[in-house]
């Protein structure tokens, strides 16, 4: 079983484009930041100042999706049409992590059902996701 294994923090970083330095430093987002699925079944996933902490036992699924809109998915923003979140470095791919519960907002005026983040590897995060749960 899964739970019987060892488990070691899994660090994914953002996929950074270099036309958008100047927004990165803006919202002082830093090279560390990105997710981190930790050892006792934590994700932590960090965008400047801001941060979304949830047990993965709240993740309900993931969605690998791109190519967006750039000024959609490069920032920090809140969904027009849902209370997802978007923690966003390129518009060519991320992963969407859908909540069972909503975590605590980071903008706007309701907690979110989701988490968009443009992680290196999306695929990659989506699979230690569904391994850890």
């Amino acid at each position: 079983m899964a739970n019987d294994i060892q488990r070691k923090d899994q660090y994914f970083p953002y996929k950074l484009e270099a036309r958008w330095k100047g927004l990165y430093l803006a919202l002082r987002l830093k090279k560390t930041d990105g997710v981190t699925l930790t050892a006792n079944g934590t994700l932590v996933a960090t965008y400047g100042p801001a941060k979304v902490v949830t047990p993965l036992s709240n993740v309900d699924h993931t969605l690998v999706t791109g190519d967006h809109r750039w000024y959609t998915a490069v920032g920090i923003r809140g969904s027009f049409v849902d209370t997802g979140i978007t923690f966003g470095t390129n518009h060519r791919s991320g992963l969407c992590i859908a909540f069972k519960e909503r975590v605590p907002k980071v903008i706007g005026p309701k907690d979110h059902d989701a988490l968009w983040v443009s992680v290196a590897d999306p695929e990659g995060l989506a699979t230690a996701i569904a391994d850890r749960m």
